[in-house]
């Protein structure tokens, strides 16, 4: 899911856990690893004088944290009342339907098997619970359910998987597409300079406070990387795994199986561009 790098608009190492924004406060779930990082950050999300809440991401299947999530909102004053998810990995995901039986909630989810009330999530759809306000971007790419939710009254988005509060994600090849992903970085940069977005809330890592720069940074990175692959195979290189030790030669072994998906979904990009 991550590949080291150095994003801007980083306030401070490690993991957020609690309040980010005025309407945002993070749990974070207990499932660090080299893919999660500090671990799945579920967001409570909610007015500040308001009864309701909305959780995005509830994270793992994982009743400590799924309770905790609970009992962050109570101790808020808030009820959940709607559950959301940007995408269907189990880091993500998991959880839900487990989530939905303690809170009552629809879990709502572009994939129609995690859903709980049938409901998915459109493109430009405005989801309003409690007076919060939340704007449903589609951003395919990291999978093919990929969505962020933009947070109008903070200048913040959600970012799920997408832009990562540390390091790169990947493309998920066969089910994530790089020429899709651009255009969904684009499409954030776009918050950034129409609707003035200024904080990225990811699914994991701490909260970035620079979203122009954090996206321009995934893009010339993409871009970088794009053009290494291209490099590489150019040199005899044909095979995903050879790429991969060629262009990862300096990223830890262990992120090798995600690099070879994002070297898949290059490969395939280069190929439909009949640039090799």
């Amino acid at each position: 899911m991550t590949q080291p790098a150095e994003l801007p608009g980083r306030p401070r190492e490690g993991a957020i856990d609690g309040v980010a924004t005025p309407r945002a406060r993070c749990v974070l779930a207990p499932n660090p690893s080299v893919m999660t990082l500090d671990g799945t950050n579920t967001w409570l999300l909610a007015e500040p004088d308001s009864e309701s809440a909305v959780v995005v991401d509830p994270g793992p299947l994982d009743e400590g944290h799924l309770r905790s999530v609970i009992g962050a909102a109570e101790a808020a004053g808030k009820r959940i009342a709607l559950t959301l998810l940007t995408h269907g990995h189990a880091d993500h995901s998991a959880g839900a339907a487990r989530f939905a039986e303690l809170t009552g909630t629809e879990v709502r989810a572009v994939d129609p098997a995690l859903r709980t009330g049938g409901r998915g999530l459109t493109a430009g759809e405005v989801i309003n619970v409690g007076g919060l306000e939340l704007r449903v971007v589609r951003t395919p790419g990291h999978t093919a359910d990929s969505v962020c939710f933009h947070l109008p009254a903070d200048r913040a988005v959600l970012t799920g998987d997408t832009v990562l509060g540390r390091g790169t994600t990947m493309v998920a090849h066969p089910d994530g597409r790089l020429g899709d992903y651009l255009d969904s970085l684009r499409r954030l940069r776009s918050l950034t300079v129409d609707a003035g977005v200024e904080t990225v809330l990811p699914a994991h890592g701490p909260v970035l406070q620079d979203a122009r720069g954090a996206v321009e940074f995934y893009l010339a990175h993409r871009a970088s990387r794009l053009a290494q692959v291209e490099t590489a195979v150019e040199q005899g290189h044909r095979t995903p795994a050879e790429v991969v030790a060629h262009v990862y030669a300096d990223v830890d072994r262990s992120l090798w199986p995600a690099a070879e998906l994002s070297v898949r979904a290059q490969l395939d990009y280069l190929g439909e561009h009949g640039l090799i």
